[in-house]
């Protein structure tokens, strides 16, 4: 009867201490989470310090503070429930293991499938945490490379800051398979080496996009914005992914073109031109003599070599004889590389062609008809209808 009661007391004197282990640790955790998470990112950003050379700091806490958190709260909740021995070690099921040669049961308790789901969570928000911490070190690449004129960095940044997150993602994975699973990784990784060949063939385009965006990066057809013109899409370059090219059209729309798409389509690099190609013809009036007609040419080749913004090399020239009119092959280039610049110079020179054009005596020709009879037209009302049929 002593033993028995005695018994009793340690046992329920261990189970109070057990929950107030429990609930200690669990409000600390609570309560704790937010300074000790902003403690542990200024430390880590003290190994990044010398990276950074500017102030950073608080973007880099900003970053880690949740998942530290999560981190902190997953810990100390494991910690926490650890402390309550009795329900942990309730079996729940068993299973069936192969030892040698002989197949033997094994208990599961419930504190075993505690410790799997809380290893899960744990090694995720250490991956989370990496993964901001490459976010971080994307920030300060693109911060510098604002700095420099050169647009290829400002491209390359967000390209690696892709690659090695879907590498962490990757590692990551592998890792939960080991640890929580028990997969043997490298047998896997084996029997992918093996089925590679049918994944490839499944992921035939966007292994060609991929290696379309390496491509990208070591040929330099263009940069981040530039102004390009691909498979009649034109507009400015905001960003080079893995799969695809996102480019801003001048509808403010977005437009994704597949990187094969990018390098084996025809590319124009608006942005390396040196000039805008102007070309047109107009019509004059068949009333237009020989004289007149030299006579515009002349002055409106000699206009548009001799206006600020163009190049010394247009011309015009009398092309053919029209069905309407005259045609005069107009051609230029515009040396001013902006849009509303161009369109200025543009519509100068085509207000001083039409006064160049009405001061010779001359005029615009448009669509006409004449009616041509092989008797003379006696009365007023086919007079009219001539007439009529003439304008």
């Amino acid at each position: 009867m002593l033993d028995a009661a005695f018994f009793e007391q340690v046992f329920w004197g261990n189970t109070v201490k057990a929950y107030c282990l429990f609930g200690a640790i669990l409000f600390l955790g609570i309560i704790l989470k937010r300074v000790f998470s902003k403690l542990l990112s200024k430390l880590l950003f003290k190994l990044f310090k010398n990276f950074s050379q500017q102030s950073h700091d608080d973007a880099f806490v900003a970053l880690l503070v949740k998942p530290i958190e999560v981190f902190i709260q997953l810990t100390t909740l494991y910690l926490a429930i650890n402390q309550l021995k009795h329900p942990l070690e309730v079996a729940i099921f068993h299973y069936r293991k192969l030892v040698g040669k002989v197949k033997i049961s094994v208990p599961v308790s419930l504190g075993d499938c505690i410790d799997r789901i809380f290893l899960f969570m744990i090694i995720l928000s250490i991956f989370w945490i990496i993964l901001r911490i490459i976010d971080f070190i994307s920030h300060v690449l693109l911060f510098k490379a604002s700095l420099t004129s050169n647009k290829s960095d400002d491209q390359l940044v967000p390209f690696l800051k892709e690659l090695f997150k879907t590498l962490i993602i990757f590692i990551g994975f592998f890792t939960l398979l080991g640890f929580v699973f028990e997969v043997n990784v490298l047998t896997l990784i084996t029997g992918l080496g093996i089925g590679g060949i049918a994944i490839a063939l499944a992921a035939k385009e966007s292994l060609e996009n991929l290696i379309g965006s390496f491509t990208i990066f070591l040929d330099k057809p263009f940069v981040v914005g530039d102004l390009v013109k691909v498979d009649g899409v034109e507009g400015t370059v905001e960003k080079v992914g893995f799969r695809s090219t996102r480019i801003r059209t001048s509808e403010r729309t977005m437009a994704t073109i597949p990187n094969r798409g990018m390098i084996d389509g025809v590319l124009e690099n608006l942005s390396l031109r040196n000039s805008r190609k102007v070309s047109f013809i107009i019509g004059l009036t068949y009333e237009t003599s020989s004289a007149s007609l030299r006579k515009i040419i002349t002055e409106i080749e000699s206009h548009i070599n001799n206006h600020i913004g163009t190049s010394d090399d247009g011309n015009a020239s009398f092309k053919s004889f029209g069905d309407s009119g005259l045609n005069i092959e107009v051609n230029y280039f515009v040396t001013v590389l902006n849009y509303n610049d161009f369109l200025k110079i543009r519509q100068e020179i085509n207000l001083e062609i039409m006064d160049i054009v009405m001061r010779n005596q001359s005029d615009f020709a448009y669509p006409t008809q004449r009616l041509i009879s092989d008797r003379p037209l006696t009365s007023d009302a086919e007079k009219e209808v001539g007439n009529d049929a003439t304008d």
